[in-house]
């Protein structure tokens, strides 16, 4: 993974948090309440917004909550046709 620096730096609140300037919320598409994951790569944290996707294979488009899970069309049907097979 490469990296670009932004040339921003926000300093760390009391509580923990940082403020994700506007420009980069507008240019990452993040709005108010967006979900945002966080992950770790060696001594970097990486923020990307959060997209669900489907358990079995990945896919983001057309997902759906099934009993806590998110499954895409394919696999539900998949599921389905294995359940009364």
């Amino acid at each position: 993974m490469k990296l670009k620096s932004t040339g921003i730096v926000r300093r760390v609140d009391e509580l923990g948090r940082i403020v994700l300037p506007i420009e980069l919320r507008r240019t990452m598409d993040i709005a108010e309440k967006d979900a945002v994951e966080i992950y770790v790569d060696g001594s970097s944290i990486v923020l990307k917004k959060y997209q669900p996707s489907c358990i079995f294979c990945g896919e983001a488009k057309n997902v759906v909550d099934f009993k806590g899970k998110n499954i895409c069309p394919k696999c539900l049907k998949e599921l389905g046709a294995k359940s009364n097979g």
